[in-house]
């Protein structure tokens, strides 16, 4: 038990020991949330839990502070004290630090990953781009907070699986087999009418140039319908298999692929029928609604059209019903802010279905505005098209690009400064981190030339200086920044922790020596830094983000 833990535990007990003494009326008690104050002249940490409480015990929150002070006692507190309306500081005594940073250096390569939580397994199903052309930089932001999210999830001990839903089955497959068959005729110099609702992108003659490149003419002869079902399959697997490759560069890979097509048409009727079943679908107009309204929606949706071809919808409903079926007790979806309104309509057919659509949550991404220069990128200098991922990869590196798209909550537009991102100084957020990790590892070898090694036991009581106590208290905070983030659903959180420790780091480095200061102080320091390089690793690991060991 750490702490934090143990002093939770007191003020509970405090609060319980009133309550029997009959000083606080019974009542459910608030959550205990402590904080570490801004200004250390506020104690080691602080909590608002009598003004929480005021409600339940019927006191003013300074009555309340008074009461459990009295009744909390333990040998690792030195003090408490009544601040302001009712926050209660607490002041530890020195020993409870370096007892706690023992542990956590014991702990050694685990310190970071908490407990495996007996909990049913969690899906997060991220990116899910149609495999019709190539990433963009939506995506790209989209598939650096997935990525993290389940990175976060498992280091806070969840069960997670990591799934990308291909939308292999739609009229965009049919619009891929057009668009490529028109370059093919047009790069085999046939006169042909650019489909209007066909991809533009230079990636689709790459593709029909390739097929030239192995098969010559060899479809020209065959009629349109015959020739474009063979594209359609052709583009399809090249597509998938860059999407893939794109992806795993930017240190990106899932659990499961999980295909459209496998839903056409038996899923598809099962679920339809549930509903059919259930009273939640009627026909009108040829066609069958869902009676969405019913269930929170503006409208009802088709979701059979008049002509028996299942919407987007159906397919939708049918993949969600399977996700349930499937046992997942916490449904994660990050989908573009262009799809807001399609949310409602999904969580009411869950409903319809009898499921509990609480249990689906959909992370809504915002805009990714690039600027160089000051100004803002809207086209890339190369295709004229919009700006790949791969692109934006080749420009400012997979580690810079992915910290950057996880400086900000998925729900706030992000502006991505492509000049900072290349920046080598501390002014780039990422290398300020990553420069701390390299700092540490030099010091690493100036240990090793100097015969300095680290025992099981070091004096860490020698840590006495303002920038070796702030350090410390920052890596002690990280397992439970890791908790209340993964509860959050908010990776960022841990590109923010990350920055903190990094500067805390480079506070310490710039005032305290290690190689050639007296050997039991070195030695508590080295093991100070062996423990932030790990915790700086392991931060930047969630992250997705390498932590070089020389720059």
């Amino acid at each position: 038990m750490d702490i934090k833990d143990t002093l939770t535990e007191a003020i509970v007990a405090a609060a319980k020991s009133a309550i029997a003494d009959g000083v606080f009326p019974e009542g459910d008690l608030p959550t205990v949330v402590l904080e570490v104050p801004p200004q250390k002249e506020f104690g080691d940490f602080a909590t608002n839990f009598a003004m929480q409480s005021a409600r339940v015990f019927h006191k003013a929150p300074r009555q309340i502070a008074e009461e459990l002070v009295k009744r909390i006692e333990g040998d690792w507190l030195d003090h408490a004290q009544i601040a302001g309306p009712g926050f209660l500081n607490f002041y530890l005594k020195g020993n409870v630090l370096y007892d706690s940073f023992q542990k956590i250096l014991s702990e050694g390569e685990k310190y970071g990953q908490l407990p495996k939580k007996d909990a049913p397994k969690i899906q997060v199903e991220y990116v899910s781009a149609n495999p019709t052309g190539l990433l963009h930089v939506g995506h790209g932001r989209g598939a650096a907070a997935g990525s993290a999210l389940v990175n976060l999830l498992r280091a806070a001990g969840y069960p997670v699986e990591s799934e990308y839903y291909i939308n292999d089955a739609g009229n965009q497959m049919n619009n891929l087999a057009r668009s490529v068959n028109a370059r093919y005729l047009e790069l085999l110099g046939q006169n042909v009418e650019f489909p209007e609702d066909g991809y533009h992108g230079q990636d689709i003659i790459d593709t029909a140039q390739r097929i030239i490149d192995k098969e010559g003419d060899k479809y020209l002869s065959m009629n349109d319908d015959e020739r474009m079902e063979i594209f359609k399959d052709l583009a399809y697997v090249e597509k998938l298999a860059t999407l893939k490759e794109d992806l795993a560069s930017f240190n990106v890979t899932f659990d499961k692929w999980f295909s459209e097509r496998t839903l056409h048409p038996e899923a598809v009727k099962a679920a339809v029928k549930i509903l059919q079943d259930n009273g939640n679908i009627y026909e009108k107009d040829g066609a069958l609604w869902l009676k969405s309204t019913a269930y929170g929606d503006d409208k009802d949706r088709v979701v059979i059209r008049d002509n028996g071809v299942p919407t987007y919808l159906a397919a939708d409903i049918a993949y969600h019903h399977n996700k349930y079926e499937r046992g997942f007790d916490r449904l994660i979806n990050i989908w573009g802010a262009d799809h807001h309104g399609y949310v409602c309509r999904v969580k009411a057919a869950m409903d319809a279905l009898g499921h509990d659509s609480k249990k689906l949550t959909v992370l809504l991404l915002q805009m990714v505005a690039l600027y160089r220069g000051g100004e803002l990128v809207k086209m890339s200098k190369r295709t004229g098209q919009s700006v790949t991922l791969n692109e934006l990869m080749e420009e400012v590196g997979t580690d810079a690009a992915r910290y950057f798209f996880l400086m900000r909550s998925l729900d706030s537009q992000l502006d991505f400064d492509l000049d900072l991102a290349k920046k080598k100084s501390n002014d780039n957020p990422v290398y300020y981190i990553q420069y701390a990790h390299a700092r540490i590892c030099s010091i690493f070898r100036q240990c090793k030339e100097t015969g300095l090694s680290l025992s099981d036991k070091p004096e860490l009581s020698l840590l006495t200086d303002e920038s070796e106590i702030d350090l410390i208290k920052k890596i002690e905070e990280y397992p439970e920044e890791i908790e209340r983030a993964a509860r959050d659903y908010a990776p960022q959180r841990i590109a923010r922790y990350s920055y903190d420790l990094a500067s805390a780091f480079h506070s310490f480095y710039n005032k305290c020596r290690i190689v050639g200061v007296e050997p039991k102080l070195a030695e508590a320091r080295l093991a100070l830094v062996t423990v932030t390089a790990h915790v700086i690793r392991h931060s930047l690991g969630i992250l997705g983000v390498s932590a070089p060991e020389q720059m």
